[in-house]
Formats: structure tokens, C-alpha cells, sequence
């Protein structure tokens, strides 16, 4: 099993910063400079059982992951099962351990274990530990960024994967209809 550890310094209360990385939806704001396609797997993107897929941009195998909150414990710590690769018969970890250090500082520490199924996929990470180390302390920082230097812009945030909340029915109307033109319900009362 390999570990990859990396940590920053954020200028933030350590519950404002768990509760941000507790929601997968927020996830894309740090991580899409190596996650692509991401989108949540589930309706609740926070806490235990909250889900997301997405594809990792290796450089030298670029592999469907799909990762799921197995831990919480508000505000110390996040730990994240991942499923990589053919069927997901890669198996990896991630823990996130929230520090306060004083004056409203917290130390951010993301590790990640990682197993490989077979002698390809040893093989194969043996390359990757090293761009995931520089992927994860990129995100650890730019995490550390949307804190002390908020951006002017709205953040990325992910959706369910097909789902388009601007096409969505509404009250009982079809998408893209008025609701004022809808149709009278059956048990609603005619004027």
C-alpha cells in the first residue's frame, strides 16, 4: 500500500473549512486542474454517503474513479473510499485531518493509501505517486486560496450528472412551462 501525504495552512476556522470540503459539490473549485468530468453520484452531495465520479487526468492513464465519504467526524475529520479504474478494482483512500492552530488557523492534511489489483496497476503508480503528490498539494492550495483570497466570481460547483435544475419541472408544471398556464389539477379547486 503506498501513502501520499501533503498539508497547507489555511487562515480560516476549521469548521467553516470541513464544512466546504464536506460537500462533494464544491469539490470542482480545487480539485479540476486534475479531475475531469466530474459530477455527483448522489442527490445529498454532503456527509457520510455522499458521492461523486469522475476522471483522473494522469498523464500516462487517464482512469474513471469514483470516490464516496465512509467517515465523518465534524470537525476533525473526512475519510474517502476511492474506486479506480477498470470495474474499480482499485481500491484507495483519502483522510482529511482538520488542526486548529491557534488565532482562527487550521492545518489542512489530505493522505492518500492507495492498492493496486494487479502487477499493470503496480506498475503504474509506481510513475503516478509523484504527480500525485504535486496534484494534491495544488488542490490543498488553491483550497487554501478560496479562503484567504475569495474569488470575485461565483465557485464551480458540480451537479448530478444529467440533472439541470434551469429544466426542471417546478410546482407540478412541465419544463419550460409558465406555471400560470399549467393545467387545473384534479384536486385543485376551479375558478
Amino acid at each position: 500500500m503506498r501513502q501520499v501525504t501533503v498539508s497547507t495552512v489555511i487562515s480560516a476556522p476549521r469548521e467553516e473549512v470541513f464544512d466546504f470540503v464536506c460537500d462533494l459539490a464544491g469539490r470542482p473549485a480545487y480539485t479540476d486542474h486534475y479531475l475531469e468530468d466530474y459530477r455527483l453520484a448522489r442527490a445529498n452531495p454532503v456527509g457520510e454517503g455522499a458521492a461523486a465520479r469522475f476522471r483522473l487526468n494522469a498523464p500516462l492513464a487517464k482512469e474513471y474513479a469514483e470516490l464516496r465519504i465512509t467517515e465523518v467526524d465534524r470537525p476533525r475529520r473526512i475519510v474517502e473510499e476511492l474506486r479506480v479504474g477498470r470495474r474499480g478494482r482499485n481500491r484507495s483512500l483519502a483522510v482529511y485531518d482538520f488542526t486548529p492552530e491557534g488565532g482562527g488557523v487550521t492545518r489542512v492534511e489530505l493522505t492518500t493509501y492507495s492498492e493496486p489489483a494487479t502487477i499493470v496497476d503496480r506498475l503504474k503508480e509506481i510513475g503516478a505517486v509523484g504527480w500525485l503528490r504535486r496534484q494534491t498539494k495544488k488542490s490543498l492550495e488553491r483550497l487554501r486560496m478560496i479562503f484567504e483570497e475569495p474569488p470575485k466570481e461565483p465557485l464551480k460547483r458540480a451537479t448530478i450528472a444529467g440533472y439541470d435544475p434551469g429544466k426542471a419541472p417546478r410546482f407540478g408544471a412541465p419544463a419550460g412551462m409558465d406555471p400560470a398556464r399549467a393545467p387545473p389539477h384534479e384536486h385543485s379547486p376551479q375558478h
